[in-house]
């Protein structure tokens, strides 16, 4: 049994977290298609949403289950985050975003108004979108890139503007 982390309690591996809905849990796991598999092997567990007290999220905004806001992150009003985002420190989620499930923004990274993220993307850190882009679903898109146009799904995408620089098969692990 693990001593607990920041106070709460850490109970051992996933195969010990029983399936009920009086288990409140959170998946602390950065690779963005294993959150979606331990999502799917529970039916019934409470996922909870953190926020941290030195981040900001409008009135307004829509958090879904399992997502964690970090240290610092904006997010502005009419903005949806999906089932277990992780919007890591500093980042900037503006008005009328949409975020998929399972969608990881990493420090620093940036969406202006209207982006929308597509399942189980990847933005880098200190990454950015200008308003209105579409990064197509299980996509990545390197640190520093700013994304000037929509992208695919399924494809690795770097530099300014972010260019596409590999294709990826459906159903790839993002690591």
């Amino acid at each position: 049994r693990h001593p607990g982390v920041l106070g709460y309690t850490v109970t051992g591996p996933i195969a010990s977290l029983p399936d009920t809905s009086d288990t409140h849990a959170i998946i602390a796991v950065g690779n963005n298609r294993f959150r979606q598999v331990i999502d799917g092997r529970f039916q019934h567990v409470t996922w909870a949403t953190l926020i941290h007290p030195f981040s900001w999220v409008s009135p307004s905004a829509r958090l879904g289950p399992g997502t964690v806001v970090l240290a610092g992150v904006v997010v502005q009003a009419q903005a949806t985050l999906g089932r277990h985002v992780i919007a890591n420190t500093g980042c900037s989620i503006d008005h009328d975003c949409a975020v998929g499930d399972y969608v990881h923004l990493a420090p620093g990274s940036r969406l202006a108004g209207g982006v929308h993220l597509g399942e189980g993307s990847f933005l880098g850190t200190k990454a950015s979108a200008i308003p209105g882009i579409n990064v197509g679903e299980w996509s990545i898109v390197g640190a520093g890139a700013v994304v000037s146009r929509s992208l695919p799904a399924n494809i690795t995408a770097v530099g300014t503007p972010a260019k596409v620089i590999k294709e990826r098969p459906t159903g790839w692990q993002n690591d």
